[in-house]
């Protein structure tokens, strides 16, 4: 491999950014594609676009001979704003799903080590975690306090920075005041169409445990086969 090439692939490791390295197999010749870059015009466009949701390398037959893509992209990541009962069934369960999953709640009543053993617990207000890690595109955020002091900026956060699900716990009406808040803090009216709320798959859950399988379904469901997020 070229080694500008290998340099630009392993940056956009580092940064928590996709990409595939195309390889053509009649003559070793290689490109590198990011999820960013516009690839419309390519002929593999299709394959590129099914191939970053689904983290899949191998081997794909073109006009031009077959080509090999190796496809590199982060491990998707769970935030979970709120350590409530819901959390507490949803981080194991998202955890064997094969997520990086992190709860966040300033209320060091609700984020002990007892309540949630052995997982990434952050007793802190969500603006000071999210400035030492980021979210990002292969980032969900579920947030489920009830607290617009505590939701609000990592769901507005969620949504500028193109995390692949954003969810939110709470009835219609309260949704409907929560985008009024996001409006007056000058956030884009157009974002407020990828919230799920009320969070989940809607498959009559009622108990915590129920609530929490069908916020992983909606989660796994963005991650696999939603749109592209907007470059």
């Amino acid at each position: 491999m070229d080694r500008s090439l290998l340099e630009t692939l392993n940056a956009e490791r580092d940064a928590r950014r996709a990409a595939i390295l195309v390889t053509r197999l009649a003559d070793g010749s290689q490109t590198l594609v990011r999820r960013e870059d516009d690839y419309s015009s390519d002929p593999l466009e299709h394959e590129f676009r099914k191939r970053f949701l689904s983290g899949k390398s191998g081997t794909v037959t073109t006009e031009a001979g077959d080509a090999f893509l190796t496809v590199s992209v982060p491990a998707p990541r769970l935030v979970i704003i709120g350590a409530v009962h819901i959390s507490q069934a949803l981080v194991p369960m998202a955890e064997i799903a094969g997520l990086d999953v992190t709860v966040i709640d300033p209320r060091t009543a609700f984020a002990t080590e007892e309540r949630f053993p052995g997982a990434a617990l952050k007793a802190e207000w969500p603006e000071d975690v999210l400035k030492e890690t980021p979210l990002d595109a292969y980032t969900a955020v579920a947030a489920v306090t009830h607290d617009p002091k505590i939701d609000d900026f990592p769901l507005m956060e969620a949504l500028r920075t193109q995390c692949f699900y954003v969810g939110a716990l709470g009835s219609r009406k309260t949704h409907g005041k929560r985008l009024e808040r996001f409006t007056a803090s000058g956030l884009d009216p157009a974002l407020f169409e990828r919230i799920d709320a009320p969070i989940g798959l809607d498959i009559g859950a009622a108990s915590p445990e129920e609530i929490a399988v069908a916020v992983l379904g909606s989660i796994i469901l963005a991650l696999r086969k939603a749109p592209e997020p907007a470059a």
